[in-house]
């Protein structure tokens, strides 16, 4: 096994930018067994325990047309203790594929949270998601705990959000907003029973400024 000691300052911070390639032997894992005492992350082909930070994970959830985008854009403002990522910026451009529940997508994603993670400052992630595509991932383990918020509304105010955007969205579509709408629904009967369950949160009556506001709050009470 390896020294427990804290590594050295330049030694951690090229660990940040190459988090699973072990500084010992250079090896590549993403499962590494993990250590809560440090906490470490074990190498499984030297034993180097790797200290590391196990900060939470904030997941923004919900169909499109609920506000995530806007809220995403103006939380930073409100939450300066936390980095806050739409996960809709890599969409197109890296491989996203329903044929393992988009897990594949959801674990790079985790593993840019957990490197950023490393400067001191928790993640909240944006993105239309369910907690099963997170917690089975590899990546999962480098975090504390996974927080879920889910945004929802009305059904009649999501379908006229989805309709009013522009054209090249293709939001606007039956396929698409039947889609939303079902996800919409399934939130509010199902967000109480996902494991971990999701907190559910209404912006139908709430105006941006008031749902960034509640956002924020959600995040720091969890911190």
């Amino acid at each position: 096994m390896g020294s427990r000691e804290n590594a050295p300052t330049e030694l951690i911070d090229k660990e940040s930018a190459m988090f699973n390639v072990c500084p010992q032997c250079g090896e590549y894992s993403v499962e590494k067994a993990i250590d809560a005492s440090g906490p470490f992350a074990i190498c499984p082909f030297c034993g180097y325990a790797h200290p590391f930070l196990q900060l939470p994970l904030f997941l923004l959830s919900g169909p499109s047309g609920v506000g995530k985008t806007t809220v995403c854009l103006e939380l930073p403002a409100l939450l300066h203790e936390c980095v806050v990522l739409d996960s809709d910026i890599l969409w197109g451009a890296v491989t996203a594929t329903p044929e393992n529940n988009y897990q594949d997508y959801r674990n790079l994603w985790l593993r840019i949270a957990k490197n950023v993670g490393q400067s001191g400052r928790p993640v909240v992630l944006c993105g239309t998601a369910i907690p099963e595509q997170f917690e089975a991932c590899p990546e999962r383990r480098y975090f504390s705990t996974l927080h879920y918020l889910a945004l929802v509304c009305n059904d009649q105010l999501l379908e006229a959000r989805l309709k009013q955007r522009p054209n090249w969205r293709h939001s606007g579509s039956a396929e698409n907003i039947r889609s939303m709408l079902q996800f919409n629904r399934w939130l509010k009967e199902h967000a109480a029973t996902t494991r971990p369950a999701m907190t559910l949160m209404d912006t139908s009556q709430r105006s941006i400024s008031e749902t960034v506001r509640e956002v924020a709050q959600w995040v720091r009470q969890r911190l």
